[in-house]
């Protein structure tokens, strides 16, 4: 018997580079077989990682829950989708009946980024609920970043993008992009474009209290203390100001609040934070000259300037520097992205601003950020009575029990709630908890559009990518059974049209778009434009509106060239639109219209930061990036199992000799103690010791075969979630003090 095998491409879902993929399909058999890079893709130009590599292996794991699993009698059972979807419906309604709709909690995962359901549906289950006990992985992340843009201006999605195919001399703190892919900064092949930067003349400097395989291409490699970079930063700026070099070039008439920063920066100068640092002052001196001199320069601070106590001061200290050499918005500088799906461009106007604690949680008094509360709230809002507990929890593709800190506490108040139903393809140490467990399909069998990361990119494009499979007879994909959640919610039923969802959202959309006089399609009919969407799932009526109402959009015929979703349908391997381009004022929504460089809530911490110049605490644990792991669902692919993938404590050889430490060592933190595998490795600093987050895999009642084999230890076990970054929410999973013996 002989078969013809065929080919599709297909966006990688895994990490933020977007890769494009070949795929390698066996129709018969209904999997794939291979996957490699796709030399034609507009954006990726066949550049291909480990992770993308190992798609077939996603898609096809035996682990994938392939039916809805709904507890009975105690126990987590197969059960058909009308079944799954009552069980649904009868958990949420009674909890809703009872306690109200505030007293459902719902966590979204990080994968909830990388799928169309995750950014445009998922969103309307929180609505439907109006429950404010909302959190995400965004305050394990990057929510410091969101809430700097913010303040400087008055847009927390508009981040600043390093120009990489352009810069002259990149500045990278706290990020591993060799092995990471990039985060923050959507690009493909970081690998190739850093190379390309050296080709050209261009200098790379690294920031890390780690030697990664990213310091180890830097033309210099500064190994800072960890959790000290917002110190550091704030020295730079010193010297540009002490120096004379501060120049804002084109930016000068948009920006206001410099003499403020001048003044908060006059209390670090370099040979105050140098040992503090661990970094000598005249190397902090050269560093602020040098990126003041270069023809272009672009700073990028990712994961380890984020989730550390002063997460958003350093986040804004970024930017800062950015600003005042006159990097920020210009080619070879940081710019912002135009995502394909964004808004047409409007005339600048002043915004709202942007503001934090519009309400408080219950319990400890976190205030909201976008709408969110610390993840590490969650627990303590399940296990204290009151009103407005939490009596249910909704989890989309989320394993916060790994995820977030003092994870153990988090188990055991989850298997307190009346009701827990997880949107998710696994049974992992989080989903066993739940009582209805509704599996998407894999991958291969939803279309695919980076609808979150289009905003990051370091390259305008557009990318789609439909189904390699159709759905199995009766199988909802990710965006219905989303959909289906909210009208649920909502007291419709599990019966209820999902479409209903789409025509709400399409209509509203549409009807504020006639309404706005800068609209591409201002005063025309709501009727008019809906009937030129095209006919299929509303997921493609949707992005079809979305890309029409886009800066490189057809405006509903408007731009007869523009983008429509047919037309990224016939472009399989994409549209480039363009290098980065400037957009400040437009991006701007600042109330005085300008870049608020000195919003008061920030630099109210540098006295704070000031005053921990004099700290000295022992042992600090920060994270550590694999290339081929990500989260804690990678770990069930045998190819991206064993290698350098190992849950070891990396400790520098002087500090190992000084603790007798050969084989195993006993971590302690404020959260509990764990034993692990020593790695002795004179990458890492003396005084600090890493850890790689997401493993922990030995817990009873999962389905994780592969993790199971090599569990490795819960970093986050060691971490009881009191120290936060105060303006962020988000946990300090970085610089977190421990203490370090030898085991026995």
């Amino acid at each position: 018997m002989s078969f013809v095998s065929r080919t599709a491409l297909r966006i990688c879902p895994i990490c933020e580079a977007t890769c494009g993929l070949v795929l390698t399909v066996d129709d018969d058999a209904g999997r794939i077989d291979s996957a490699r890079g796709d030399r034609d893709d507009v954006f990726s130009h066949g550049f291909i990682c480990p992770k993308g590599a190992s798609f077939p292996e996603l898609d096809n794991d035996p682990d994938r829950l392939r039916a809805p699993l709904v507890r009975r009698d105690g126990e987590l059972v197969e059960a058909s989708w009308d079944e799954a979807f009552a069980a649904a419906a009868e958990g949420l309604q009674r909890v809703i009946a009872a306690s109200g709709s505030p007293s459902v909690a719902v966590y979204l995962g990080n994968p909830s980024a990388h799928t169309i359901a995750g950014s445009l549906y998922a969103p309307g289950v929180v609505k439907s609920l109006g429950t404010k006990q909302v959190y995400s992985a965004s305050t394990l992340d990057q929510m410091p970043k969101h809430v700097s843009c913010g303040y400087l201006f008055g847009n927390p999605v508009a981040f600043t993008i390093p120009d990489l195919d352009r810069t002259d001399y990149l500045v990278i703190i706290g990020g591993n992009p060799l092995v990471s892919n990039g985060s923050l900064a959507t690009a493909a092949d970081f690998p190739g474009k850093l190379k390309a930067l050296h080709k050209r003349g261009g200098r790379l400097v690294v920031i890390d209290p780690s030697r990664t395989r990213t310091a180890e291409l830097a033309d210099r490699h500064l190994a800072v203390r960890p959790g000290t970079d917002a110190a550091l930063l704030f020295a730079v700026v010193n010297v540009l100001f002490d120096e004379d070099l501060v120049e804002l070039g084109r930016l000068t008439d948009h920006v206001t609040g410099v003499e403020q920063v001048r003044a908060a920066a006059a209390d670090f100068p370099p040979e105050a934070v140098a040992a503090h640092c661990g970094i000598p002052a005249e190397d902090i001196r050269t560093l602020a000259r040098e990126i003041a001199a270069a023809p272009s320069a672009a700073v990028y601070g990712r994961i380890g300037t984020s989730t550390v106590e002063f997460g958003t001061l350093t986040s804004w200290l970024v930017d800062v520097v950015n600003i005042l050499t006159g990097n920020l918005d210009r080619a070879g500088g940081v710019m912002f992205a135009s995502p394909s799906i964004g808004s047409a461009p409007r005339p600048p106007r002043p915004g709202r601003g942007f503001a934090t604690g519009r309400w408080r949680s219950r319990v400890s008094g976190h205030p909201e950020v976008l709408s969110e509360m610390p993840a590490v709230a969650l627990a303590e809002e399940i296990e204290t009575p009151g009103q407005g507990q939490v009596r249910a929890v909704i989890t989309i593709a989320g394993n916060p029990v790994l995820s977030a800190p003092d994870g153990p506490r988090l188990s055991e108040a989850l298997d307190t709630v009346d009701f827990m139903l997880s949107v998710d393809p696994y049974l992992n140490e989080t989903t066993r908890h739940a009582d209805v467990i509704l599996p998407p399909p894999p991958p291969t069998r939803t279309a695919h559009f980076d609808v979150a990361l289009s905003g990051a990119v370091v390259r305008n494009n557009a990318r789609y990518s439909p189904p390699v499979f159709a759905l199995e007879d009766g199988r909802p994909d990710e965006c219905e059974i989303l959909a289906r959640l909210a009208l649920i919610v909502l007291g419709m039923g599990p019966a209820a049209d999902p479409s209903l969802v789409d025509d709400q959202v399409i209509g509203a959309t549409l009807g504020k778009e006639v309404n706005d006089p800068h609209s591409p399609v201002s005063g025309r009919s709501v009727e008019e434009l809906t009937a030129m969407l095209p006919a299929g799932p509303g997921y493609e009526r949707r992005l079809d509106m979305m890309l029409r109402l886009g800066p490189f959009g057809d405006g509903f015929g408007a731009t007869p060239d523009g983008l429509t979703l047919q037309k990224l349908k016939d472009a399989p391997h994409g549209v480039d639109l363009g290098a980065l381009t400037p957009r400040v004022p437009e991006v701007l929504r600042t109330a005085s219209g300008t870049i608020e460089l000195a919003p008061e809530q920030i630099l109210a911490e540098a006295p704070r930061l000031h005053a921990s110049l004099t700290s000295e605490p022992g042992f600090l644990l920060i994270g550590r990036r694999h290339l081929r792991s990500n989260n804690s669902w990678m770990h069930n692919l045998p190819a991206l199992s064993g290698g350098t993938n190992r849950c070891t404590l990396q400790i520098h050889p002087d500090d190992a000799a000084r603790l007798g430490l050969e084989d195993t060592a006993v971590v302690t933190g404020p959260g509990g103690k764990l034993e692990v595998p020593v790695e002795i490795t004179d990458a890492i600093r003396p005084g600090v010791v890493s850890l790689p987050h997401g493993w922990g895999h030995d817990e009873p009642g999962t389905r994780l075969s592969v993790a199971a084999q090599s569990p490795g230890v819960n970093v986050n076990a060691l971490n009881d979630g009191t120290l936060l970054d105060p303006l962020s929410g988000t946990a300090v999973l970085n610089a977190l003090p421990v203490e370090v013996s030898r085991a026995g």
